[in-house]
């Protein structure tokens, strides 16, 4: 049945229906108004009144600024009881939180321990979302007072152990590797035996080479040295190597975002205090933040028209992780400018190799490492997880097989869906740059990053910050939902203890139950954004196919579109 044909019962029952999401939200208004004037809320819940100003950023930044780093308190504190899962607790893991014996601690340790992890991720998200419709609404705010903001929220990180993740303790062993003139390529850490260093690394890293590039592999010997070669302080070194990693990150995307005619505030919100930055890149002191930092400058200086030392910067950052190789395949490629048939791009593009061949040849030549790196990146793909769909349809695929008793190897059928999901991101990623022009250079490269994560071997959560980053400072409101929601769903992806949390509330006592379920509730629905009856009305309608949401000029309307952010 048309839309012509649609009966008047249907219709009357589409009216009751609209009418009662209208009382709905009118209810939702009202509860969000009556909460907002009640303590603690009236003192927690940021408030942007009509016509803020940038002037007043101080103000607007001082409540989201104190509730992430009550946020990130709360998770560093559940991470740090002794039965926490979020963080390693072997011995000699960190300087405190971890047990004499792995029987240490209570069970009701173990569910503070996730109940304050959790509620804090729920608060960070809450907050950051909020701070993003914060700096849409008063653009011109001064990037200085979000980069304070960043320091305050990064302060809990530094003195948290390594989250979510044992991938330092592997930099670490590798360092040691590295201090003592074995290469890292050519062996394992598990060749130094058992030592303490050792013991630390996942057991499934214990025997592969490393896939980092020879400059990593470098600075990390020298911290090794450094710390006199004890575990604790080069984990220390290395976390402070990464949140320069972040640094450099909160440099390049402001002056990107300039290049692009972005607001710098607002860009450096979705991108530096994305929690995907500072939970896995700082939290997790992950060498990724490293190789973002330097393809981020190495960008920033070729819009600024300095295409050579963008290329070298952006060979550096390939010289840590080889997916940053792709800043020097799009400068390259756009050296000449716009505009041009794909044989003329195809000398500045080779140009372009020969320069990231020479400095990436020279790491090598004075490391004293080679070129073996490459024949290791494929080391991560030793992980199945079915998060990586190339992964879990082999995996599917082979369950299927056997279920019909099709005799085939596993391994077989992983290496052909292996093989065929990296073909389709190639693809992907010669497609976009070919159409580099349509889609705008880092929106091209944001979404070839995010198509080689999503297709490899193995999808780790602080993979996503390749493509997060790039696209932040050219988001458009539908790259900004897919930001925010790939960030979102990145912190709870793969994350530990969900399982345990489970467990403990259907085996805990009902009262803490309740007590437990009642501050995760409260985190996830204290209105820390006003609630806009209006905005969600005139964003269905737009949905729907009416004219509201849209500018005198025919574009959309920024406050309407931070609604469907």
């Amino acid at each position: 049945m048309g839309p012509q044909e649609t009966t008047p019962v249907a219709r009357r029952g589409r009216r009751h229906v609209r009418l009662a999401g209208y009382r709905l939200m009118d209810r939702l208004a009202e509860w969000d108004s009556r909460m907002r004037t009640r303590w603690p809320f009236a003192t927690l819940v940021p408030h942007v009144p009509p016509g803020a100003a940038s002037e007043d950023a101080s103000a607007l930044l001082l409540r989201p600024a104190i509730l992430g780093f009550v946020a990130l308190s709360a998770i560093v504190a559940g991470s740090s009881q002794q039965r926490s899962p979020f963080a390693l607790k072997l011995p000699g893991a960190w300087f405190f939180g971890v047990p004499s014996s792995t029987g240490a601690g209570s069970r009701q340790e173990e569910l503070l321990a996730l109940v304050a992890v959790y509620g804090g991720l729920l608060l960070l998200m809450r907050v950051w979302y909020g701070l993003i419709r914060t700096v849409a609404q008063v653009p011109g705010i001064p990037v200085r007072k979000l980069v304070a903001v960043a320091a305050l929220w990064t302060v809990p990180l530094l003195i948290a152990p390594p989250l979510f993740s044992r991938d330092v303790y592997s930099y670490a062993a590798q360092g040691e590797l590295m201090s003592h003139h074995i290469s890292p390529y050519e062996y394992g850490v598990g060749v130094m035996g058992s030592t303490p260093m050792v013991r630390l690394v996942d057991p499934l890293w214990i025997n592969t080479p490393a896939p980092y590039g020879p400059l990593f592999m470098e600075v990390d010997g020298l911290l090794t040295d450094v710390a006199g070669h004890h575990v604790l302080p080069d984990v220390v070194l290395l976390r402070l190597l990464e949140v320069l990693g972040v640094g450099l990150i909160a440099l390049a995307v402001p002056m990107l975002a300039r290049s692009f005619g972005r607001d710098p505030a607002y860009v450096f919100t979705l991108a530096v205090l994305n929690p995907v930055t500072t939970l896995h890149l700082i939290g997790g002191a992950h060498n990724d933040a490293l190789m973002l930092g330097l393809l981020a400058v190495g960008l920033a200086l070729s819009k600024r028209g300095h295409p050579v030392w963008g290329i070298v910067m952006c060979s550096l950052a390939a010289a840590v992780k080889v997916p940053a190789a792709i800043g020097i395949v799009y400068i390259g490629w756009e050296w000449m400018g716009p505009g041009l048939p794909i044989r003329q791009r195809i000398r500045p593009l080779v140009t372009a190799g020969l320069i990231a061949t020479a400095v990436m040849g020279f790491l090598s030549l004075v490391t004293g490492l080679g070129w073996s790196w490459v024949l290791n990146l494929a080391t991560p793909g030793t992980v199945r997880s079915w998060v990586a769909p190339a992964t879990g349809a082999g995996e599917l695929l082979t369950w299927l097989a056997h279920l019909a008793h099709v005799g085939v190897a596993e391994q077989l059928v992983l290496s052909v869906t292996r093989v065929l999901c990296l073909t389709a991101a190639a693809v992907i990623g010669v497609w976009l740059l070919v159409n580099v022009e349509r889609f705008g250079t880092l929106r091209a490269m944001g979404f070839t990053m995010l198509a080689v994560v999503a297709l490899s071997p193995v999808v780790q959560p602080w993979y996503l910050s390749w493509g997060l980053v790039l696209l932040a400072p050219v988001a458009t409101v539908r790259i900004r939902t897919l930001i925010v929601g790939f960030s979102v769903v990145s912190a709870f992806l793969g994350l530990p203890g969900g399982r345990q949390l489970v467990s403990e509330l259907l085996s805990a006592n009902p009262l803490t139950v309740a007590l437990c379920l009642l501050a995760c509730l409260a985190v996830f629905t204290v209105p820390l954004t006003p609630f806009d009856r209006e905005q969600v009305l005139q964003r269905w309608r737009r949905r729907r196919g009416g004219g509201a949401g849209r500018s005198s000029g025919g574009e959309p309307d920024p406050a309407l579109e931070l609604a469907g952010a």
